[in-house]
């Protein structure tokens, strides 16, 4: 579905309330995909973007679009997470990719689960919406990783976590070190030794926005990259 077709469909609220969240979008050039994915952001949701690194526009965007914008100049995913984290005054915070792959809309029914108390930290499972979306060796190397958390550590995963939501104050206190892309898998060991409650749903998975590119799965390198930090993490 394109995504002119996804802001037609906008559903209603799930949080029958505002509850104050900010939306955590790490980015490294995605000016491209952040109009049609910032208006996606459902009301209740600041938006802090924070630029790591990028060279194609994707603050001046961000700021046109009404969005917050934190640059950190430490390269890497969990560079990135952590310094929009610290920017961040809201009882809750949500992750998302920056890329136009996934709906924020999406968010909401996550977020009420972890504000009811039902999860302590709410999880999206990709789902794509075509074949194709998710290319071969980035589902490959994912599915080695989820297998290996749910072998040593009874984690009842299926995807390494794209997409969160929890409380601030719950996620600084974990002490997540890790600054690159192994930091969804650290976390993930972490919340499950702490103890948290997690709630995976699933999500559906677009295609990237057109005139950006993956920095995991956009190349067979940038897989084995990834899955070198995910190791890193899971000794």
């Amino acid at each position: 579905m394109r995504s002119d077709q996804r802001r037609q469909t906008a559903s209603p609220s799930v949080v029958s309330m505002p509850v104050q969240c900010d939306l955590i979008l790490p980015c490294k050039d995605e000016a491209a995909a952040l109009p049609a994915l910032l208006a996606l952001v459902p009301a209740g949701f600041g938006v802090i973007v924070v630029d790591n690194g990028s060279v194609d526009g994707t603050a001046e965007v961000a700021v046109r679009c009404g969005a917050r914008v934190v640059s950190e100049s430490v390269p890497g995913y969990g560079a990135a997470v952590h310094a929009g984290v610290l920017a961040s005054t809201a009882e809750y915070v949500a992750v998302l990719d920056g890329d136009g792959s996934m709906d924020p809309r999406e968010l909401e029914p996550m977020l009420a689960s972890v504000v009811a108390g039902e999860a302590t930290m709410a999880l999206g499972r990709r789902r794509p919406v075509r074949a194709g979306v998710w290319p071969w060796h980035a589902r490959a190397g994912n599915a080695a990783v989820v297998w290996w958390l749910r072998r040593r550590t009874a984690l009842p995963v299926r995807d390494i976590a794209p997409v969160r939501v929890c409380r601030r104050e719950d996620l600084l206190a974990l002490g997540v070190q890790d600054r690159r892309f192994g930091y969804p898998v650290e976390l993930l060991v972490a919340a499950h030794r702490a103890g948290w409650v997690l709630a995976e749903t699933d999500i559906s998975y677009h295609p990237r926005a057109t005139g950006t590119r993956s920095k995991v799965s956009g190349s067979l390198v940038g897989s084995v990259r990834t899955a070198r930090d995910f190791a890193r993490v899971l000794r």
